[in-house]
């Protein structure tokens, strides 16, 4: 691989560090005030300790438990509000897409599209986010070994376009939890492409009976400090200010609050691991 995909991105500061970069932001976008606020934060936290940071925010939320859960504030309203956060605080923003027509759409108004893990398959989706040229940051399944994550990166490739991220974000494990195996990370990056880990979809306990996923916030740490530990290039932190009211997964959410203590914690590990 010549270049990270990550540095097509002009507005990505800090890339050539040793630092990992940062996705983070809420799970959807709830509304103009709350995501500007989420972003800001988490800009300035990160301009601060030179971390590259990348704001993610769902348009619409497509897979639910329940119809009556909260799907989206209107597509074209959420994604303008990701390209004004763009726009304004000069962040590459990213969202996930869930069928082929919307790859076209979103790329509009975003710098990467995000396949979904229960997507990861569906060929024409792959094809259809390739082929917009932007960076494709692809989540590997519940249900697929970090091995099998390699068709999904030759579909983008063969498709032309080498801008590939994976992201790690558990296995199932029974039906209502999930754990990640850490070998995953270097079989995927031996795939010549930076590996994200997802801190906090990694913990979430989905198919719970109420039709509400619960979570284990409380190993959001205990993720990020382990994938750190063995070398991943990137994390993605679901965060809110007060994830008790989030309108989405706010049962794995990490507090808003605690995001900058955890990333000076973060950046000591990776420098003793390049060190």
């Amino acid at each position: 691989m010549s270049q990270h995909p990550l540095q097509a991105l002009k507005n990505l500061k800090h890339l050539s560090t040793n630092h990992f970069f940062l996705i983070a932001g809420p799970c959807a976008i709830e509304g103009e005030e709350m995501a500007f606020e989420i972003a800001e934060k988490v800009s300035a936290i990160c301009e601060r300790l030179k971390i590259p940071y990348i704001f993610k925010g769902s348009y619409r939320k497509a897979n639910r438990s329940r119809l009556d859960s909260f799907t989206g504030i209107g597509d074209e309203k959420a994604l303008k509000i990701l390209r004004k956060i763009g726009d304004q605080l000069t962040l590459p923003v990213t969202t996930d897409i869930h069928s082929v027509a919307e790859a076209a759409m979103a790329a509009a108004y975003v710098d990467i599209l995000q396949i979904p893990a229960f997507l990861c398959r569906q060929t024409d989706l792959l094809v259809a986010a390739a082929k917009t040229g932007k960076i494709v940051n692809i989540k590997k399944g519940q249900f697929l070994s970090a091995e099998a994550m390699t068709f999904a990166v030759d579909k983008l490739r063969e498709s032309g376009n080498e801008q590939v991220l994976l992201t790690e974000r558990g296995t199932t494990f029974g039906y209502q939890d999930l754990v990640v195996d850490f070998r995953g990370i270097p079989v995927m990056q031996s795939f010549k492409t930076p590996v994200v880990l997802d801190c906090t979809h990694s913990l979430q306990q989905p198919n719970q009976a109420s039709g509400v996923t619960g979570g284990k916030p409380g190993l959001i740490k205990t993720i990020a400090k382990a994938g750190i530990a063995v070398g991943a290039d990137g994390l993605f932190i679901e965060t809110h200010p007060n994830p008790a009211v989030a309108k989405s997964d706010g049962a794995n959410m990490l507090p808003l609050d605690q995001l900058e203590d955890l990333l000076t914690q973060l950046l000591k590990i990776r420098m003793a691991v390049v060190s």
